[in-house]
């Protein structure tokens, strides 16, 4: 009897096990065909934008060095020299105010013997300075960083950097390039769900990718962002990823 019992028993309960087992199974099959249906349930697309933009603002540098066995006489000629450069420079009409001249920078040579090994004796000494001009005067800059190597021929050792050509209005032309990255990824969308018998809904997320500005009509990007600064003209290109909710 108590055998019967207990067999009894152990049925019941494997009987319960089995039906726990099969209601939980069916929650996670209905959970995973919901999850299924709401995954397909929205795209997700890519739109972009682009726009010409022209540089309103240029940086160029420039240097000039002095060498001397006397520190004294490598520093009063290098100042001389300064005096040169600015003379020059307001004579091609820049004003003073966006003239700024760097720190001097001293090095010290030592003499080297036959062998290839240093002294502790002092060759001579060098004095490095650069200019740099910030201004919106775009074409007069780039003229005279062409020409201010004529310096030369007045002995001052000049070299003359690549200018630099900025837009500053950069922060501002996010906002619109981002509508309209938006629209486009809004038509792509369109155009894909229609295609699929599908009404597309609202705008769900929209998270907007790196800016690439390249020189104009260049196809060169980069995974980090691309802040092109040597070219007068340039491209301006945003990228905006959205996902909208299909009907």
């Amino acid at each position: 009897m108590n055998e019967s019992r207990i067999k009894n028993m152990t049925n019941l309960f494997i009987a319960i096990i089995c039906a726990i087992a099969i209601v939980v199974s069916s929650l996670i099959i209905v959970n995973g065909l919901s999850e299924f249906k709401e995954g397909n349930n929205r795209i997700i697309v890519t739109g972009s934008a682009k726009q010409k933009i022209t540089s309103d603002l240029i940086v160029w540098t420039g240097s000039f060095s002095s060498m001397s066995p006397s520190l004294k006489d490598a520093y009063t000629e290098l100042e001389v020299d300064k005096a040169k450069v600015l003379e020059y420079l307001t004579k091609e009409g820049v004003p003073t105010d966006k003239i700024v001249f760097s720190s001097i920078n001293t090095y010290t040579n030592y003499i080297i013997l036959p062998s290839g090994q240093y002294t502790s004796d002092i060759d001579y000494y060098e004095l490095n300075q650069t200019v740099t001009i910030s201004s919106e005067e775009i074409d007069k800059i780039t003229e005279i960083s062409r020409q201010v190597t004529e310096l030369i021929n007045e002995g001052i050792e000049f070299q003359s950097n690549a200018p630099q050509y900025m837009y500053t209005k950069i922060a501002d032309l996010k906002v619109t390039m981002l509508a309209e990255a938006t629209k486009d990824a809004r038509k792509r969308a369109e155009m894909i769900s229609q295609n699929a018998g599908n009404e597309l809904g609202e705008l769900k997320y929209a998270d907007m990718g790196i800016i690439q500005i390249t020189p104009l009509y260049s196809n060169e990007i980069s995974d980090y962002g691309m802040n092109d600064t040597y070219s007068l003209e340039k491209e301006i290109t945003a990228i905006v990823h959205c996902e909208f909710k299909i009907k």
